[in-house]
This record gives C-alpha cells, sequence and structure tokens, in this order.
C-alpha cells in the first residue's frame, strides 16, 4: 500500500479537510504557478485527454477534482451537451466558475462543489469521466474509483490524467532533483503556502503509476484499462471502459 501522504503534517484534519485547505489557500495562484512548475506541457497533456474523450461522442461528462476548470472548460470541445465540473475546494471553484462566465460557456458547463468519493448522482449517470491531477489526493484511492466506476454509464469512458516517476536514465534523476528541490522552491517563492507544493511533489512521488495503478483500476472494474506515459514518463494517461 502507498505511503500516507498529508499536505500539512501537524495538523489534526483528516487528509481531505487539509486538501480542501490548502487547495482554498493556494487557488489564486495555482494556474499561474501550474504553467511555470509544467513548463506549459500540461496544456499539450490536456489535449490528448480531450482527444480521447471526443472520440466516444459523450453527451454528458463529469470532470472529477476540476480545480480552476482548465480540463472541464477544454471538454466543451467534445460537443457534449451537458459537462460538470466537480471540486472539494470552494476557492478553486470560484476561480473557475469565473474563467466559464468570461467565455460564456456557463449554459453548458457548469461547476459544483462536492466529494468524489460520495458522489451525488444516480448510478450509470454519464458518458465520461475525466479527473485530471486528482485521483493521488483521494483519502480513499479505491472508494473515490468505486464511485466514478457506479455513475459511469456501461460503455463509458473514463481517463485519468496523472503525475508519474519516470524509469529511464536520465528522466529519473531529473524528475527526482525537480520535484525535491525546484518544485518547493518555486512554491515557496510564489505562493502563500509552501508545504502545498511540498505536498503536490511528495504525493506524486509516492502514488501507484503505471501498472501498478492499471491493476488497482483492473481490481476496482474496470475494463480495457491502458496506460500511456507523457513526455519522458513524467505524467500518464490511463484510459478504460465500464
Amino acid at each position: 500500500m502507498a505511503k500516507k501522504v498529508i499536505p500539512y503534517k501537524d495538523s489534526e484534519l483528516g487528509k481531505k479537510e487539509q486538501v480542501t485547505q490548502m487547495f482554498d489557500t493556494i487557488s489564486k495562484n495555482y494556474d499561474g504557478l501550474n504553467r511555470v512548475i509544467s513548463f506549459g506541457i500540461d496544456v499539450k497533456w490536456r489535449k490528448r485527454v480531450v482527444a480521447i474523450i471526443e472520440k466516444g461522442k459523450p453527451k454528458s461528462i463529469l470532470d472529477i477534482a476540476s480545480g480552476t476548470g482548465d480540463l472541464t472548460i477544454n471538454l466543451v470541445q467534445t460537443g457534449a451537451e451537458k459537462i460538470i465540473g466537480l471540486d472539494i475546494s470552494p476557492g478553486m471553484l470560484e476561480v473557475g466558475k469565473q474563467k466559464i462566465l468570461d467565455k460564456n460557456l456557463d449554459k453548458k458547463v457548469e461547476m459544483v462543489l462536492g466529494d468524489s468519493e460520495n458522489l451525488a448522482f444516480e448510478k450509470n449517470t454519464f458518458d465520461a469521466i475525466t479527473v485530471a491531477f486528482g485521483v493521488r489526493n483521494f483519502e480513499t484511492l479505491e472508494k473515490g474509483l468505486k464511485e466514478i466506476l457506479r455513475v459511469l454509464k456501461p460503455d463509458g469512458t473514463f481517463v485519468v490524467l496523472e503525475t508519474s516517476v519516470p524509469t529511464k536514465f536520465p528522466y529519473k534523476q531529473g524528475y527526482r532533483f525537480y520535484t525535491k528541490f525546484i518544485l518547493p522552491t518555486i512554491g515557496r517563492l510564489f505562493s502563500k503556502d509552501a508545504s502545498a507544493y511540498a505536498y503536490l511533489s511528495e504525493s506524486a512521488s509516492v502514488f501507484p503509476h503505471g501498472e501498478d495503478f492499471n491493476n488497482i483500476l483492473r481490481k476496482i472494474g474496470f475494463i480495457g484499462v491502458e496506460n500511456r506515459p507523457q513526455t519522458f514518463g513524467v505524467a500518464s494517461i490511463y484510459v478504460a471502459t465500464k
């Protein structure tokens, strides 16, 4: 079992409450810092997720851990009639709601407060579900994945975009140096919450990736599971079906 990583090691709150507090704190800086930290490559990864979802011609999409709505907004390109972005952080949602209003997408896109491990939807509701950089923040990973399977329609598509750890030299060594020293330093310099960026790098390093995550998805009941490493293995796109 993966080591449990939390944002604030001296806090008595549970992981879910700590993650909510963390994202509320960094919500105003998140988009800009995210572009800097990823060198903007995350934009390309999200486009690939959209292309995968688009192939299924979904009418309804749920984007879990939507944050400020980057992927949620991109999913409009699929032509879906209804797109819901769900996040546990009110602060992140407020930023996302404003972006949607600015783009006049409020008729098609809705941002809602919610818990990925207790989804307030009937079973077999969505044609497609996405999670970008969010599954490692689930307090109980398998519970969250079971909820996703429950609300996904049969033959529906589930796509996860998540950080992973390169396995080949020199990318493995470079990644470790960057996530251990550079990323927390950037977070400390430009964010009000240095612990947040230390947590984001540490949680990525211990999260089960590649075949380990594939096996968890299969155990939950997903089929047709595959993972597609991105940019030397620093991220992976996982695709599965119900």
